[in-house]
C-alpha cells in the first residue's frame, strides 16, 4: 500500500521507502533512520563519525550516533556481501545493487585515508512522471510542453548534468510517456531506470569476478540490445568507448533513443564527448559528425536551492573547423 505524503509548494515529491532495505539494517539504527527517511536520496560515511545526508538540496551533516571503524568496516562488508561480491585488502574498492536499486559503494583503507567510505544511494519506490516533476518546479525554466513535443516525435535526447543532478529521473519520467507498444532497451551499468511502461527492458553491465572472468561490459549489451528489436535504446549513463556504438545505433534508423552524460555546464558537452569519443578511438571530427546526425537536443539539469531544474536545451552543430559545438535555444 502507497504512503501518501503532503508536499510543500515547489518541493520535490517525497518517496515512500522499502521496508525491506530497513530490516538489513536492523542492526545499525544510525543508517536505519536516514534510509527510512523519505527524502533522504544519498547517504555518505566518510569515515568514524562522519555522516552526511542529501535529501535534494545539498549534503547535511546527519545527527545520529557516529559508528566506529569496527563497526564501519563490519557495516561495508555486510551490505557487500549482500550485493553478492566481496571486499577486503585485496578488493578494496567495491560497487554493488542491493535489490529494489539500492546502490552501494565502498573503499576501504588503506586506498581511504579516513577510515571506511560508504556511499548509499536510494532510489524512489514509484517513479515520478513529467505530471508529479512540473508540480515539484522540475520545469519552472523549461515548459514541460516542449519536452512532451519532443517525446511525441522521437527525437533522440542527451540529457546532461552533474551527479544528483535528476538525470535518471528525468529519463524515467520521459520513457514513461512513449508509447506502449513501443519495446524500450536500455543498457546500464547498474540498473536504475524504472519508468512506468509495460515494454521495458533493462540489460545490467556485470564486473568480473575474482578470478577477474565473467564480466559483461555496456559496449558488448549495446550490440546485443540492437538483436532485440528496440524501438528505443538507451543507455543509461554513457562513460566509455560505448559511445561509439550507441552514436551509431542512433544513425542507423534508431529514433527515440536517450542517455545521459555527467556534464557541469551545457557548455562542457563538447569536451566531454570528445573525451569518450577518445576512449572510442574516434577523432573530434569524427565524434562531432556522428552526434550532430544522431542526437536532437540536449537537456541540461541543475541541483538549485530551490531544486532539481532543467535549465537549458540546446542542439549541436559543427563549428568551422567540424568540431562540435553547442547551441542554446535561449
Amino acid at each position: 500500500m502507497e504512503r501518501f505524503v503532503a508536499v510543500r509548494p515547489g518541493a520535490e515529491p517525497p518517496r515512500a521507502r522499502r521496508s525491506s532495505f530497513d530490516d538489513d539494517l536492523a542492526e545499525f539504527p544510525e543508517l536505519r533512520e536516514l534510509v527510512s527517511d523519505s527524502e533522504v536520496t544519498d547517504v555518505f560515511v566518510n569515515g568514524p563519525g562522519r555522516l552526511w545526508a542529501d535529501r535534494g538540496a545539498g549534503l547535511v551533516r546527519a545527527t545520529s550516533a557516529a559508528l566506529d571503524e569496527p563497526t564501519l568496516r563490519e557495516l561495508a562488508v555486510r551490505l557487500i556481501a549482500l550485493g553478492g561480491r566481496h571486499i577486503d585488502e585485496a578488493n578494496p574498492c567495491v560497487d554493488v545493487r542491493l535489490h529494489d536499486g539500492v546502490r552501494v559503494h565502498v573503499v576501504l583503507p588503506p586506498v581511504s585515508t579516513t577510515g571506511t567510505l560508504i556511499s548509499i544511494r536510494l532510489p524512489r519506490i514509484v517513479a515520478l512522471d513529467l505530471a508529479a516533476l512540473e508540480s515539484a518546479g522540475f520545469f519552472a525554466m523549461v515548459p514541460v510542453a516542449a519536452i512532451e513535443a519532443m517525446i511525441a516525435r522521437r527525437e533522440n535526447l542527451l540529457i546532461t548534468g552533474a551527479g544528483g543532478s535528476g538525470k535518471t529521473t528525468l529519463l524515467s519520467a520521459l520513457l514513461g510517456r512513449a508509447s506502449p507498444t513501443d519495446r524500450i532497451i536500455a543498457i546500464e551499468d547498474v540498473a536504475e531506470l524504472r519508468p512506468g511502461h509495460p515494454q521495458f527492458v533493462s540489460l545490467e553491465a556485470r564486473q568480473a569476478n575474482l578470478e577477474g572472468a565473467g564480466s559483461i561490459g555496456l559496449e558488448r549489451l549495446l550490440r546485443e540490445a540492437l538483436r532485440m528489436r528496440p524501438d528505443r535504446l538507451v543507455l543509461g549513463e554513457c562513460r566509455g568507448a560505448e559511445i561509439r556504438e550507441l552514436l551509431a545505433a542512433l544513425n542507423t534508423g534508431h529514433d527515440g533513443g536517450a542517455g545521459t552524460l555527467h556534464a557541469n555546464s551545457l557548455a562542457d558537452v563538447p569536451a566531454r564527448l570528445e573525451a569518450l569519443g577518445a576512449l572510442a578511438g574516434l577523432s573530434p571530427t569524427a565524434i562531432a559528425r556522428q552526434t550532430v546526425s544522431a542526437i536532437g537536443t540536449v537537456l541540461h539539469l541543475q541541483r538549485r536551492p530551490e531544486g532539481r531544474r532543467l535549465v537549458q536545451v540546446g542542439r549541436f552543430e559543427l563549428d568551422a573547423r567540424d568540431r562540435l559545438r553547442m547551441v542554446t535555444d535561449d
